[in-house]
């Protein structure tokens, strides 16, 4: 199987702006932003879509909201509020778990 985007940026075989990296995720500037602060936090370990989830997962998609939370404040959106997504086999081509703030 192909890589897919995300896995080449936390690879750093694709340039980006990374805002925040531990063990579990990386979090970087969208590239095509539709609003002044847009970020995409990508877990590192693969998983398509929310459909394959399983409990072992729980530790990552619980860090992925708390460094959407850390995130906000660094980028002071905390206080004017902010959208977080996750998108779920829709318009990618290797679907994946992302945060977007707005």
């Amino acid at each position: 199987m192909s890589k897919t985007v995300f896995q080449k940026i936390i690879d750093r075989e694709i340039p980006s702006e990374i805002v925040y990296e531990d063990d579990l995720v990386i979090a970087i500037k969208d590239v095509n932003p539709v609003a002044p602060v847009h970020l995409l936090i990508i877990p590192k370990k693969c998983i398509p879509t929310l459909n394959d989830l399983i409990e072992e997962d729980a530790n990552t998609v619980s860090r992925m909201i708390e460094i959407a939370k850390d995130l906000a404040k660094q980028f002071n959106i905390d206080k004017t509020g902010y959208r977080t997504v996750f998108n779920c086999k829709m318009m990618v081509v290797r679907p994946f778990i992302i945060y977007t703030f707005t």
